[in-house]
């Protein structure tokens, strides 16, 4: 009598896009959360903006993979930051149902290119994002506001102050654009989570 067959249980897959200006916080979101060693493209940097502490940069992109419930494995593609590498935005955008807007709190002069970033992408695809203010320990409300003010960002998108080095903080902002994609799935059924082989 043969074994019986035992199916391999298959995962959905999910792509989410995190952006934002060089030296946002970006790479540092992904390390924070994912499950798998990150896939990094980083190289020193030869015009670092002033303000900005990071040494290296990312070329192309960051890969990180985290498990979210049962049955469903989220991918996150981490931009580069620097203008001369934009064509990679294009690219990495494409089938993503969300994205997370970094914007560094510290620095206020990367405000309108986090705007930019974000009209670009909102181009590319009409998907849910959120908004993460990193480096903002103790922003008041004030502060955050003039942030959403300042890029540009709708009352109806969350703006959220999040440290990139907290798993518990970067966790939430995750949940919280987890949220807003589910609530479109809900309004746009046509529109279905990529399926998909999880490794």
């Amino acid at each position: 009598m043969s074994a019986p067959i035992t199916r391999r249980r298959r995962s959905r897959t999910t792509k989410i896009v995190v952006t934002g200006p060089f030296d946002a916080g970006k790479s540092t979101l992904i390390r924070t959360i994912s499950e798998v060693t990150v896939l990094s493209t980083e190289r020193a940097v030869s015009d670092r903006p002033d303000g900005t502490s990071s040494p290296q940069t990312t070329v192309a992109m960051d890969f990180g993979r985290i498990s979210v419930g049962e049955g469903l494995a989220l991918y996150l593609f981490g931009t580069p930051g620097q203008e001369r590498f934009e064509f990679m935005w294009d690219i990495l955008a494409e089938g993503m149902l969300g994205f997370v807007l970094v914007v560094d709190a510290a620095r206020p002069d990367s405000y309108d290119e986090a705007r930019r970033i974000r009209e670009h992408f909102t181009k590319l695809a009409e998907v849910p994002y959120i908004v993460v203010v990193n480096k903002c320990d103790g922003c008041s409300d004030a502060e955050v506001a003039r942030i959403r003010a300042a890029v540009g960002v709708p009352d109806e998108v969350p703006v959220l102050t999040a440290d990139a080095r907290d798993r518990a903080e970067v966790r939430d902002a995750i949940v919280a654009l987890l949220e807003q994609v589910r609530a479109q799935l809900e309004t746009a059924p046509q529109l279905s989570v990529v399926g998909g082989e999880a490794g």
